[in-house]
Order: C-alpha cells, then structure tokens, then sequence
C-alpha cells in the first residue's frame, strides 16, 4: 500500500509554505555567492591598506598573488570539508537538527572575518584566513542541506524549479555584496573627502563592515529555520515514523489529516543495504560518479572565472594612480553588478522557468557546450585581438558580451543543475551524504580552477606571478573540460532521461511498503 503522507506530497499544489522554503533555504547560497564576490574588491582594499609602502612598485597597492591565492583556497577547502561532514549528519541524525548549526557558523564565521581580532598585517591576514576557511565549512554544509530540504518539501510537477529558484538566491548574493560595497565605499568616500592615491585611516573599517554586513540576512532565517519541521520523507522513510510525518504535513500545507492518515500505521520495511556496501554501488554508483564528476568539470570552469576578470577590470577601471581605495574597490563592485545584472541572474531565472518543461539532462550539456564554445572564442584570438586594444570600445564590447554569454550558459546549464540532479537521484536515506559528496567533488574543482588556473594563466612574470602557459591555452584546456561536461553528462547521468530521473524520486510515493525502499527513490 502507498503512503498516503508522501503521494499527497508529490501532488500538493504549490502554496504560501513552498515559497517561504525558498526564502529559508536560500539565504545560506546568498551568503556563500555574498561572502565570494565581496571578496576581489576587499582584496583591493587590503592591497591598499597593508600594501601601500611595498618597495617594488609593480606590486604597490596590490595584495600579493599567494595571500589571494590562500584566503580563496582556504574558504574552499573549508566548503569540501562542511559538504562531507553537513551531508552526512543530514541523513544520520536529520535535515533540521544540522540545518541552523550551518547557518549559525556562517553568522559567526561572517563577523568574525570583520573583526580579524588586530590590525597589524599578519595578524589581520591570519586570522581573516581562519575565519573565512571556518565560513567555508558553514556554506559547504549549506548546500546538501538546503537541496535536500527543498527536494522533499516540493511537489513533483515543480521540483526542479523550486530547487533551482533555491540556487538562484546566489545571483541576488552577489549583487547585493556588490550594492553594499559600492553604498558602503562612496558613504566613506564623500565622509573623508579622500584624494587621489590616498589611503584613509578608516578604510581599514571599510573591508570589515562590508564582510560582515552579510551575516545579517543569514541571521535572519536563524528562527525559521529553527521552526521548520523534519521533512516528511525524512521522518517516514529514514525515522520510519509514519504518524509524525502526517503531523507535519498537516501542520506545513493546506492537506487535512484524514487525506493522509495511512489504513495500517505500518512503517515501510528498513533497508537492506549501508552506505558504500557492494550494493549501493550496484545501484547508486553510477549515478554518484556521473554527479561528482560533472561538479568537478563546471567548478573547475566557473571558479576560473577570475582568469578573466582581471582583464575585465583592466579594461573597465580607472588607472590606479588616478584612483584612491575607496574608488577602486567602487569601480571593481561596479563591474560585478554589471556582469550579474546582464548575465548571471538572467542565467539562474532562464533554468528555474525552463528546468521542468526542457529537463535537467538537457539545460546540463547545453550549458557545457556553449560556455565551452565560448571560452574557445575568448581564448583562441586572445592575444591577437583581446590582449591588444582593450580601450578599443568594439572589442571591449564583444569581450564583455562573449564573457558575460559563459556566465549566462554557466547558470543557465550545469552550475545550476548539478546543485539539482544529486537531490533527486538518491534514496531519502543517503541523499544528504551523496549530495556532500558531489558537492565536495565540485569545490576540488573549484580549487583547481580558482587558484591553480589563476597561476597557469600568464604568460611572462607579472604582478607576482612566475610565466606559465598564458591564456590562450588556460581558456582552450577550460573549453575541453566543458567538452567533457557534455560527455559525462550523456554518458552516465541516469539514462541521460528526466523522466528516468524523476521517477527515481518518487517511486517510494507509489510502491507497496514491502519495496518501498528497493528503488533509488524517496
């Protein structure tokens, strides 16, 4: 016999409670998209700040590479880390139990990036760098959690756009840490009537204020989160309390109790199989291989994205000597907002209207294909026509439009839905931990591309970086990892078929209670 509980699940219309479990499972992918785009025009600040009286001038003003490279690769060590550990506690001991206590170290981990404890430059520095790999760990167990949470409260004729419209909530994170850098620096600026190549005493305060001003919306959601019940899937299929289940959905939609009191209160039979045993790689590991890997190939391309920013912001922003701190930090945010005005959000909103009616499999290779034939046609000519003239207003125009179309395919395509697939492939009982791992997998890539391709990517000693193999062949090796995204993503993910995909998740909503965990279902 079905549950009664979970068929009304996959069947409730969408009402008040799913929207409000956007907003909740949201701010924490707004904090962690808030919490890295405020982090190059900080870097600025930073460079101006401690930097100001470095002796070799090709360096004056500017935060050296490695210490870049080590505050970026310790918030995402942090997130592997919070995506491994949050994801299993998800499935051990619930979803709600660990859901505030990520968020919780985010508020915290947020202000303490603010405070950094001193002022003197190591000290700033070290500490900054704790603090932000402690935020990591926060956003990283965000991320299976608020998948999973949001895939078993939605119904299933609007599931993927609800998880995705979840994701979305990063689009609005970065404009609002770019908003609040540019209110922020041009309220001090006018204050402090700073002149040109001047530093002020109080930008110091400036970094702080901006980095903790994202703590807020997060500590927002602190109560609701608190009162949001278990999932009933969670509760019925992995608590196997069945009764409790039908309390909380009477209780979170508009369904009375005698539409999903079950005839016998029988709970579905327990599993047969553990975690990573013979036979959950029989039948899941497939599709935990296809997840992992196609994480790993579009953040190893996304998180790359500063390989051309820099160029962006070298075309864009004023000449340093005709800038003090407070406008060059103004200008970098400015040129963030842009990209994610024309671009990024487009791309978030074009997968949340689009995801259920065009499917998962197919948004995902088309997303990989088109970032990878744009990153050929930014890196092939890159130097004979890109590196050469930027003050060129054509050129910096089919620049801008050919990056601004990789971050739009980006979110429109396999940023966006390789959050999704892993929320809805697993059964309820190792959906959490299998969605931490691929998410992991992913933020290895992220490693990878953030920081690794930011050093291969010059081609003679500039600004702190050795020569390496330059942009041209940075960008074509990015194409070729999006090739591979289209592969991996035909190949292995299941059945390359969304309705093979779906029916994953809710065949435990219509099988009888003696199978009822035999599928890979919810």
């Amino acid at each position: 016999m079905a549950l009664k509980v979970l068929s009304a699940l996959d069947t409730a219309k969408t009402q008040y409670y799913h929207f409000k479990a956007i907003i909740i499972a949201g701010m924490g992918l707004f904090t962690d998209a808030y919490d890295l785009f405020c982090i190059p025009p900080i870097m600025k600040l930073i460079g101006r700040i401690y930097y100001e009286d470095e002796p070799n001038q090709e360096k004056q003003y500017e935060t050296p590479a490695f210490v870049v490279s080590l505050l970026v690769g310790l918030a995402l060590l942090g997130t592997v880390i919070g995506q491994l550990v949050f994801g299993r506690l998800g499935d051990l001991i619930g979803r709600r139990r660990v859901y505030g206590l990520s968020l919780m170290l985010m508020v915290l981990s947020s202000i303490g990036c603010g405070f950094s404890i001193c002022r003197t430059r190591n000290c700033v520095l070290v500490t900054l760098g704790f603090f932000r790999f402690m935020l990591g760990i926060g956003i990283g167990g965000d991320y299976p959690l608020s998948a999973t949470i949001m895939s078993e409260f939605a119904n299933k004729k609007t599931r993927g756009s609800f998880i995705a419209a979840v994701f979305s909530m990063q689009g609005f994170g970065i404009l609002v840490s770019s908003t609040v850098t540019m209110a922020v620096c041009s309220i001090f600026n006018a204050a402090s009537k700073a002149q040109k190549k001047h530093t002020p005493e109080e930008a110091d305060l400036v970094w702080r204020l901006i980095l903790m001003f994202g703590a807020i919306p997060a500590a927002m959601t602190y109560y609701w989160r608190m009162m949001m019940p278990e999932t009933a899937r969670y509760t019925a299929l992995v608590e196997q309390n069945v009764l409790q289940a039908e309390k909380d959905m009477e209780k979170m939609l508009d369904v009375s109790m005698s539409q999903i009191a079950e005839e016998y209160e029988v709970p579905p039979n327990p599993p047969s199989y553990p975690l990573f045993s013979k036979e959950f790689f029989r039948r899941h590991g497939r599709d935990l291989f296809s997840c992992a890997t196609t994480w790993f190939l579009v953040d190893v391309v996304f998180y790359s994205s500063n390989l051309f920013q820099s160029q962006i912001y070298t075309a864009y922003l004023s000449k340093k000597e005709n800038m003090n701190a407070y406008t060059e930090a103004f200008e970098v945010a400015r040129v963030q907002a842009l990209i994610a005005v024309c671009s990024t959000i487009p791309g978030y909103w074009a997968t949340v209207s689009c995801i259920d009616r065009i499917g998962r499999v197919k948004i995902q290779m088309m997303g990989f294909l088109f970032m990878g034939l744009g990153l050929l046609a930014i890196g092939i000519p890159y130097y004979s026509i890109w590196d050469e003239d930027m003050e060129d207003k054509g050129k910096r125009f089919g620049f801008m439009f050919l990056y601004g179309l990789t971050f739009f395919f980006a979110n429109f395509g396999p940023n966006t839905t390789t959050f999704i697939v892993p929320a809805e492939l697993f059964p309820a009982r190792f959906r959490s931990t299998c969605h931490g791992i691929s998410g992991a997998a992913g933020k290895v890539g992220a490693i990878i591309g953030s920081v690794g391709f930011l050093w291969a990517s010059h081609n003679k000693k500039e600004k702190g970086y050795p020569k390496a193999i330059g942009m041209t062949y940075s960008l074509v090796i990015l194409a070729g990892v999006c090739f591979m995204g289209v592969v991996v993503t035909y190949f292995f993910t299941h059945g390359s078929n969304d309705k093979v995909l779906l029916r994953c998740f809710t065949n435990c909503s219509v099988q009888s209670h003696s199978s009822i965990n035999e599928g890979a279902a919810a």
